[in-house]
């Protein structure tokens, strides 16, 4: 089959080095023209852009059979135009409600998942009556394009309030503080047919706004994993989705929030290409290839470690068993994601050993805390100060 990817990233790229294998040709459409990283390009049939120019997504639509996205950051007008020629998975359905964080939040609620309390925001009046009603400290965040951490502020103080309401763009949403001893997320996959399977969830660890370690499986209460499993498979159901869908929650003493979905590939989910019988990645190019699923059991214990801002020493890592690289072909930059480490493990013990071992190489100054070092509790959301 020929499958058509709406990005040229990095999980564009697991995408296609998953679905060659299959014997499936894939075929990139980019945002921008102009030269750049372009992490997919050594691993795919064929590069267009940029998708702004309908001739372009003309092209597109007539050399693949399946079209996917590789962000939720896609053009609406873009994914629905393809889809009047060739099928689109996930459809604008799941585009539309993971984009925008007031719709996300909304929906969520509407299908019964819990959230934090949230208004929405777009000028200083109606952030006065937000901040009235959810109190203080509250998150203030775009309702588009944020990622990461970017385009998000934690208001504290009521001068923290003032400042903000002197630099405010459009379309903002005020959340409650969530104050959760633990971040998790839940991955689910659904063919067309309507079949759906769940990967282990894994326990996610952030520094600076950005995920930085994932732990699969997550030590969690039976009820917590049948909870989480059930708001998934409602969203994807609702949805009538079609492929890989992550949704990040809060765990809250054992109640949990939805904090975001994701109708994509997850980084929380870069565990499982060597941590479970299927990754992620094939499942998702299976599902949209109508294909049958795969397994999705971890095979013992694993983790997720990105690499940011700049590579540790290589050689060291990949000596140690169990440890395995994915470089990404991007140049540095602080706060970007470059590769990342998966590391697996017979059961935790050992997982909890190796990474010790991958702590003691030259890796500590480019991350920060130890990989392994657990969250403090309450833990909580912590962003960048607004303005």
């Amino acid at each position: 089959m020929r499958i058509g990817i709406l990005g040229d990233g990095q999980l564009a790229r697991m995408l296609a080095l998953a679905g060659r294998p299959l014997g499936h040709r894939f075929v990139i459409a980019r945002a921008e023209a102009e030269p750049g990283d372009r992490p997919a390009t050594p691993v795919v049939d064929e590069l267009l852009g940029p998708w702004t120019e309908r001739a372009v997504l003309d092209a597109f639509a007539a050399k693949v059979d399946v079209v996917t996205l590789e962000s939720e950051n896609i053009p609406l007008d873009v994914v629905e135009y393809l889809e009047r020629k060739v099928p689109v998975r996930p459809g604008p359905a799941a585009l539309s409600a993971s984009s925008d964080r007031l719709i996300e939040k909304s929906t969520f609620r509407a299908l019964g998942i819990p959230t934090v309390p949230f208004r929405a925001v777009s000028d200083a009046d109606e952030l006065d009556a937000a901040v009235a009603a959810l109190g203080l400290p509250a998150i203030l965040k775009t309702r588009r394009l944020g990622y990461d951490g970017r385009g998000q502020w934690v208001l504290r103080t009521r001068a923290e309030v003032e400042r903000a309401k002197t630099q405010l763009p459009a379309e903002l949403i005020l959340e409650s503080f969530a104050r959760f001893t633990r971040e998790l997320s839940v991955i689910a996959v659904r063919s067309p047919r309507g079949e759906l399977r769940c990967y282990p969830l894994a326990e996610n660890r952030h520094q600076r706004g950005i995920l930085r370690l994932s732990v699969a499986p997550a030590e969690t209460d039976p009820l917590i994993r049948a909870a989480a499993q059930r708001h998934v498979e409602t969203l994807a159901e609702h949805l009538d989705y079609v492929g890989v869908l992550a949704l990040e929650l809060f765990d809250m003493d054992g109640w949990l929030v939805a904090n975001e979905m994701a109708p994509r590939v997850h980084n929380s989910g870069h565990w499982t290409i060597e941590g479970a019988e299927v990754s992620q990645f094939e499942n998702h190019v299976r599902a949209i290839a109508d294909q049958p699923l795969g397994p999705c059991s971890a095979r013992g214990s694993a983790a997720m470690l990105n690499l940011i801002g700049e590579l540790p020493e290589l050689d060291g890592l990949l000596s140690i068993p169990g440890v395995h690289l994915h470089l990404y072909d991007k140049r540095p930059r602080p706060g970007r994601k470059l590769g990342h480490l998966t590391v697996r493990a017979d059961d935790r013990e050992d997982l909890a050993a190796t990474l010790a071992r991958v702590e003691a190489e030259p890796l500590r100054s480019m991350q920060g805390s130890p990989p392994h070092e657990p969250p403090p509790k309450p833990a909580s959301v912590e962003v960048p100060t607004c303005c």
